[in-house]
């Protein structure tokens, strides 16, 4: 429970710090201002989520956000995301970028220690037994 606790946490803090952002002007952009917005509302409904349902879809979710969410920041710092070129300085987008790591890294280790790692390598085993590689046979 302790991962998912600091996987919520680094969703609602990447959520505060993209609220923040918005109230200080990126509303104003055409595409980002309202990702912003989806951003803030997303971390805060996913960490809602990874508190109250212990189910797998939540860690996924919070893997994902973190990782599409630090993804934009990057491609916004090197070759622009919809006319916005961003860089690495200030407070906020550090505290965004670790929050986001931490999602990422949170979620996977609660997914690890909740076992759902160990269940999608058994499926993802059971699915080759089932499907040979041509010139494999089943006995």
């Amino acid at each position: 429970m302790r991962m998912r606790l600091l996987a919520a946490a680094g969703a609602l803090v990447s959520a505060v710090v993209h609220l923040k952002l918005w109230f200080d002007g990126s509303r104003d952009l055409d595409v980002v201002g309202p990702a912003f917005m989806v951003n803030a509302v997303a971390g805060l409904v996913i960490a809602v989520l990874l508190l109250t349902w212990r189910h797998w879809v939540p860690l996924l979710l919070a893997v994902g956000f973190g990782a599409s969410t630090l993804g934009a920041f990057v491609v916004s710092t090197t070759v622009g995301l919809f006319g916005v070129h961003a860089s690495w300085t200030g407070f906020y987008t550090w505290a965004a970028a670790i929050a986001e790591v931490v999602t990422i890294v949170a979620g996977l280790l609660a997914a690890h220690a909740e076992g759902y790692l160990r269940s999608l390598r058994r499926l993802r085993g059971q699915s080759q037994d089932r499907h040979p590689v041509a010139g494999q046979h089943l006995d």
